[in-house]
């Protein structure tokens, strides 16, 4: 065995946020590739712009804060907040710099050559698009706006967090008195893609731009020196000390209205912006220089998810991937209870629709013999068919317990709403438990039967959200196991305020156990590489930076344990460190549908064991939420999951390998095929709903006809 002394150290583990942006770059690689259908390539370029948004809301802002506190407590990796900060600012830089390249030096030549002008400024308008543009201002835009000035009498106004407004420094048309700053914030509510008829090819414009040529007609009293647009970004991490907090709910409402207003953390302007025009924002917003991002192009570049929605462009987006498929087994009529009587059901979405999970509740809240559901809500959608079901269950006399987490980030407003309807429907709301985020992803239906009382459970490792369903990839498991319906009761007890039970018989559940028992099966397989036996564990996850798990896992892998690990987002762990070499991989699909699912395998000395989870290896899932493990044990099921993490790490088409300099590189082909596994799981989901649906025609009794 090779000498793990060392492996603790801080040089043999990377930033975490660092890598965060590492994981941005290989989104924004898919936006570069020109093997990707064009409008295809904008969706990407647009997800790297709502998630860097994100990023400086939460991650940098937390550096922030850390740094005025004067924290300086170093990282995995051995940086302070100060440090970290220097270097991401210098990475973000980078990285919008690459945005707008992509942008203007690729998308937009390429939008052009197949039909599509975007008009880039209201200068570049002829004299009809003109006259059009600026009566569409009159009809549509002049009405919602508000325009700001500054002067002794109106102080500097608020500007809103994430909001696009356009800044003026105006004189009166008297010519007394200083220049002052005016500003006009850019309405969400109105589309910011404006068409604009064209004879030949199919022409847009942005709203910015046809306020910006009308901005005289907003202060008619005084002259326009200059009008350039800017946005800023705010602190947005809620700030809630729930030990002094009687209502959370009330707590976090009012916390909401503060993420409009937190301090400013980063200011984009366009380029070549009026030195004086930026002093102004800059010094009232107390902004420093290294937070400005002089952006070449039009700020704010997630509308081009709303330019993806374009009619008549069908043939620049993909048509390789299915919509969601019928899950084998379950034919539309089928009553899901006997279905799961008859045998587990492992889903995997969206290859195989989420409709047998609303299923699962709506005919629970309707059947007669059910007596309690009882489900975690994390994130849902905006018109959640699952909400309804439970209203509808609660309507019908069922006992209805819902813990519904508050605290989902970005989704506390959302999720407040349903919380008042489900109590309002005479549902039992939980808000979760002080301190921890509850991310588990568990329903319980309680049902009276001929033999007695029988629980059925659904277990996944996505949200309850029949809208991302579509493009999240996850698990998710329904079944009638009295063990794990046994485990689900003390779940929703613990929960609900009831203490946990002494022992578990198949879950295993974070903030309690969770580590400790990946601890103990990571050091399972070490032990078995040391007595010589194979030894083998694939992990697939969102992002890893647990230094516990991380530390476990190299010293697996220095006793010659083989660790694939398929990790779609930030990744701590470093490959090709001596004493490992390449005993550990690592890879990272980035496509078509958002990798999400938690799957682990274990070689087991020859006994192999699958497990499904909630929790990513992160301190934050593994520490401070609640989230559930739960076992694959039926040999058909743990095929099928053998087959997906076989499929990942054989993809050579959208799969990304760490390499040892701490860089990603698509994975080089060669002479060998190419296999993009999402799109296998398409074909081969396609496959299995044709042969399904086979069998059940086939079952269909078909009369005899009498020929005369």
């Amino acid at each position: 065995m090779a000498d793990t002394k060392g492996f603790s150290d801080a040089v043999n583990y990377s930033n975490r946020e660092l890598s965060w942006l590492l994981f941005e770059k290989r989104v924004l690689s898919e936006a570069m590739d020109k093997t990707i259908p064009l409008f295809e390539r904008l969706k990407f370029l647009s997800i790297t712009a709502s998630n860097l948004d994100e990023f400086f809301m939460v991650r940098v802002a937390s550096l922030k804060d850390m740094v005025n506190a004067g924290y300086n407590k170093k990282d995995i990796a051995g940086l302070t907040p100060v440090e970290q900060l220097e270097k991401v600012n210098k990475e973000t830089h980078e990285l919008v710099r690459q945005q707008y390249a992509t942008y203007n030096n690729s998308l937009l030549p390429e939008l052009l050559k197949n039909g599509l002008r975007v008009i880039e400024r209201h200068e570049d308008l002829d004299s009809e698009e003109r006259e059009y543009v600026d009566k569409y201002f009159e009809d549509n835009v002049y009405p919602v706006l508000t325009p700001m000035a500054v002067d002794s009498s109106r102080p500097f106004p608020l500007i809103r967090n994430r909001s696009l407004n356009i800044g003026a420094i105006v004189r009166k048309k008297n010519g007394e008195g200083e220049p002052d700053f005016a500003t006009v914030q850019v309405p969400s509510v109105l589309s910011r893609i404006v068409n604009i008829p064209s004879k030949e090819k199919r022409s847009v414009i942005l709203l910015e731009e046809v306020i910006e040529r009308n901005i005289h007609k907003l202060f008619l009293n005084y002259d326009i020196i200059c009008a350039y647009p800017f946005r800023i970004m705010r602190n947005a991490d809620l700030l809630i000390d729930e030990d002094d907090t009687e209502d959370l709910l009330k707590e976090i409402e009012k916390q909401l209205k503060k993420r409009q207003w937190g301090q400013a953390i980063r200011l984009e302007v366009e380029k070549g912006m009026d030195k004086k025009l930026l002093k102004m924002i800059q010094d009232d917003l107390k902004i420093g220089n290294e937070d400005i991002y002089p952006i070449e192009g039009p700020l704010d570049i997630t509308f081009l998810m709303k330019m993806y929605d374009l009619e008549g462009f069908d043939d620049l987006k993909e048509h390789s991937y299915s919509g969601p498929q019928p899950v084998p087994a379950l034919p539309e009529d089928a009553d899901i209870f006997e279905k799961i009587r008859e045998d587990d059901i492992l889903m995997f979405h969206p290859y195989q629709s989420f409709e047998p999970v609303v299923r699962f509740i709506r005919q629970a809240a309707k059947d007669p013999d059910v007596l309690a559901i009882k489900q975690t809500l994390y994130r849902v959608s905006g018109n959640s068919p699952i909400i309804a079901a439970l209203e509808q269950a609660a309507d019908n006399g069922k006992q209805v317990s819902v813990l519904v987490e508050l605290k989902a980030r970005f989704d506390e407003e959302n999720n407040i709403v349903w919380a008042r309807k489900l109590e309002k429907a005479g549902c039992h709301v939980i808000y979760g438990l002080l301190g921890l985020k509850t991310h588990s992803k568990i329903t319980l239906v309680v049902r009276r039967e001929e033999n007695g009382i029988r629980r059925y459970v659904h277990l996944g490792t996505g949200n309850y959200n029949d809208n991302t369903a579509k493009l999240y990839t996850d698990i998710g498991l329904l079944t009638c196991s009295e063990a794990i319906g046994e485990d689900a009761t003390a779940v929703f007890n613990m929960l609900s305020g009831y203490s946990e039970p002494r022992s578990w018989n198949k879950l295993s559940l974070a903030p309690l156990w969770l580590k400790d028992r990946f601890l103990y099966l990571i050091g399972r397989e070490k032990e078995y590489a040391l007595k010589g036996h194979p030894a083998h564990i694939i992990a697939k996850m969102n992002a890893l930076c647990d230094k516990d798990v991380i530390e476990a896992l190299y010293e697996a892998g220095a006793a010659g344990v083989k660790i694939d690990l398929i990790i779609r987002g930030i990744c701590c762990l470093k490959t090709g460190l001596p004493g490992i070499d390449d005993n550990i991989s690592v890879r990272s699909i980035v496509g078509n549908y958002l990798e999400h699912a938690r799957i682990f395998y274990f070689e087991n000395g020859g006994k192999p064991e699958y497990y499904c989870a909630s929790a990513d290896w992160m301190p934050r899932n593994l520490e401070k939420r609640v989230e559930i493990m739960f076992p694959i044990e039926k040999p058909a099921l743990q095929e099928k999951i053998m087959y997906i993490l076989e499929s990942q790490l054989k993809d050579n088409v959208k799969a990304h390998i760490l390499f040892p300099d701490g860089t990603y590189r698509k994975v080089k082909r060669h002479n060998e095929e190419a296999f993009n596994s999402q799109l296998a799981f398409c074909e081969h989901s396609r496959i299995v709903a044709k042969k399904q649906e086979d069998i059940i025609n086939k079952r269909i009794f078909t009369p005899e006809m009498h020929h005369k």
